[in-house]
């Protein structure tokens, strides 16, 4: 019996030690994909993928820089998508930020080396330029309970902080109960001191990471247009669900609408991930959704956005745990747990 997914690709922060050596663990029969990109590193004088991710040692200096992280999570991301068994039918695919672009290839609208191009050319750009950072905080308690007076009061509070003279700080990511901020020095600082410290650990600084999905990325996108033709871009083979929610249909996409989104308002305006995953779910009601690898962490925002959207009737965790105890319909890949349950 066919089951239906909608397949979702994570974004930066998501290969991290426990996932050196995820490609040659996981997708040694895939060498021949993963030397093409090789070819394409070189060409640009950097460390193959496949070196990086056979090397002894992790170290966050290195790993988290978006030169390396970026092309190495796509790698892993792109050939975990193409290793689901044969009986599940993807039905859509979605991303987190940078996640978008491996969706684009997952779903045939970039060819694996072109999607790779775009994805190497956008981490090495944002890491040359590295303008601003991110950090993350949540505006739902342990619970996982809705609370929107909370979410208007920390958007207040970053409207507030980018008011102030010499302060940039703007919504990121929409990331289910978490707000990601990105914004300059100034604006991050403010914004840590002004809110309390929650769960032991938010606000919390992303390491390596500018300030992605702001209008500071202006001059990113302008030369990732610069560098990148509208002919990589080509019709989908599978729907494609973006950070605005809006959905590409496959035969009816215009390549140059593709490629202004993906390089221009997916660069410089926030990312709604909460809504995608929305969107996904009320438009295709799949039987899964399976978070691709490398890592697991995005699997909490994909539980947290459908328990916001009320969608099967769970509005928290606990009603998220038993659905999901229940009938498990959230995979992730990066988990060999339940990474067994969608691969032959």
């Amino acid at each position: 019996m066919t089951r239906t997914a909608v397949v979702i690709c994570p974004g930066r922060g998501t290969y991290n030690k426990p996932e050196l050596g995820y490609l040659h663990r996981h997708h040694a029969g895939r060498m021949e994909m993963f030397r093409s990109f090789d070819a394409i590193r070189a060409d640009a004088n950097q460390k193959s993928v496949t070196e990086l991710d056979s090397a002894s040692r992790f170290t966050v200096s290195t790993y988290s820089r978006g030169d390396v992280a970026s092309p190495l999570i796509y790698a892993a991301s792109l050939a975990d998508a193409q290793a689901l068994a044969k009986d599940i039918d993807v039905v859509a695919v979605t991303g987190n930020s940078m996640g978008w672009y491996i969706a684009l290839a997952a779903a045939g609208a970039l060819s694996p080396q072109d999607g790779f191009r775009v994805v190497n050319t956008m981490g090495t750009l944002m890491q040359e330029q590295l303008i601003g950072g991110q950090l993350v905080y949540p505006f739902v308690g342990d619970d996982w309970k809705n609370d929107p007076a909370r979410k208007a009061e920390l958007l207040a509070d970053v409207a507030r902080i980018n008011a102030a003279q010499g302060c940039d700080l703007a919504l990121s990511i929409d990331l289910g109960g978490m707000l990601v901020l990105a914004g300059n020095e100034a604006g991050l600082k403010a914004f840590e001191a002004s809110q309390p410290t929650v769960q032991e650990r938010f606000p919390m600084r992303l390491a390596n990471h500018a300030a992605f999905h702001t209008s500071l990325q202006a001059p990113v996108a302008a030369e990732g247009r610069a560098r990148l033709p509208v002919s990589l871009f080509t019709q989908p083979d599978r729907p494609m669900i973006d950070g605005r929610g809006k959905i590409w249909w496959p035969g009816a996409c215009d390549p140059q609408a593709l490629w202004d989104y993906t390089l221009g308002h997916q660069v410089t305006k926030a990312y709604d991930f909460t809504h995608a995953i929305q969107t996904a779910a009320r438009e295709f009601a799949p039987d899964l959704f399976i978070v691709t690898g490398p890592g697991a962490t995005l699997g909490g925002a994909v539980a947290q956005s459908l328990a916001l959207g009320n969608w099967r009737g769970m509005g928290d965790k606990a009603q998220f745990q038993a659905l999901q105890a229940e009938d498990p319909f959230l995979v992730s890949m990066g988990r060999d747990d339940q990474r067994a349950l969608v691969i032959p």
